[in-house]
């Protein structure tokens, strides 16, 4: 019975929130899109003619925002999970670490080395939150792995992470592989949520 409570209360809160409200009317898979437009207004992120990788992109935002931002470049996404398609889009399922999934992924790269990658990913819950925790927090160590190793030496790599254990040695581990590392929380993003972004610039060697 709580938990039947809570799930409707989480239902018409979303219902009634103005992202989601939105990203139904303009079109977007989820309210995350507003997210990603709000910290491409600051910082400058998607630009014509560049190559972007959206690092768990399922259900496909943050890719509908890259391709109309980025005419005429390329956009990858990489996700464990299905993910209808996206009109210039490549997307290629599996994961983003597995060798063979690499091997695939730099095939379709064809030489080039990558200007921005973007990561909105988060596990799937357990309701433990110290395991919770830790799976997020192993996620960015992996994405920011696949980062500094396919990005132009002016790239930037931009990941969602949950404050709580682990994230100052996260961001002391960005710090270190990358020359400027900032801090962002979008309006978009739910007050009481955890959620923050860091956002790297220009790796290290």
């Amino acid at each position: 019975m709580k938990r039947s409570k809570t799930s409707k209360a989480w239902m018409h809160e979303h219902l009634a929130d103005p992202y989601v409200r939105r990203a139904n009317a303009e079109g977007y898979r989820a309210r995350a899109a507003y997210k990603l437009m709000e910290i491409d207004e600051r910082d400058r992120l998607l630009r014509p003619g560049i190559v972007v990788v959206d690092l768990g992109a399922a259900p496909g935002s943050w890719c509908q925002v890259a391709v109309e931002r980025c005419t005429g470049g390329r956009v990858f996404a990489l996700d464990l999970l299905a993910m209808e398609p996206v009109a210039g889009v490549d997307f290629l399922q599996g994961d983003f670490s597995d060798e063979t999934v690499l091997a695939e992924f730099e095939r379709r790269l064809e030489g080039r080395r990558v200007d921005l990658v973007i990561s909105d990913m988060a596990p799937n819950i357990s309701g433990v939150a110290t395991a919770d925790q830790a799976r997020s927090i192993m996620l960015c160590e992996l994405a920011l792995d696949f980062a500094v190793n396919h990005l132009q030496p002016d790239g930037k790599f931009l990941v969602k992470v949950f404050q709580g254990e682990g994230f100052m040695d996260f961001r002391r581990e960005m710090e270190r592989r990358f020359q400027t590392v900032r801090t962002r929380k979008p309006k978009a993003s739910r007050d009481r949520s955890a959620e923050t972004y860091l956002l790297g610039e220009k790796p290290r060697g």
